[in-house]
């Protein structure tokens, strides 16, 4: 697997633990959902952290820079397959941007 294929597949992974661990604890403050809905959440937060420290990166602020686009594109996704809500075309406008972005800061040629 190249490099920018094993960072897309940590950042997609990292997008998806941070989602349903947020996803979780919203579940429990928001929707009074049981207390239990707390332990998938830290554990599935506690993935997302131990993850972006997986990416190559000459420092961590680029590394979640770049995440941040991956993790937008990854939540107008959540919204659609989990959530049952299509976005719509403003949605998926703000997604591409984002990771065009994100494609931006992870690829560039650096000195």
């Amino acid at each position: 697997m190249t490099q920018i294929g094993f960072s897309l597949a940590i950042y997609l992974a990292a997008a998806l633990a941070e989602i349903a661990g947020c996803f979780a604890f919203w579940m429990w403050l928001r929707r009074a959902a049981s207390v239990i809905w707390l332990l998938p959440a830290l554990v599935a937060l506690a993935a997302f952290a131990y993850l972006l420290t997986r990416i190559e990166s000459d420092t961590a602020g680029r590394a979640y820079a770049a995440y941040g686009g991956v993790y937008i594109a990854a939540s107008i996704a959540w919204i659609w397959l989990v959530e049952g809500q299509r976005p719509d075309r403003w949605d998926m406008t703000g997604g591409v941007i984002c990771l065009v972005g994100a494609s931006i800061i992870l690829l560039a040629p650096r000195s």
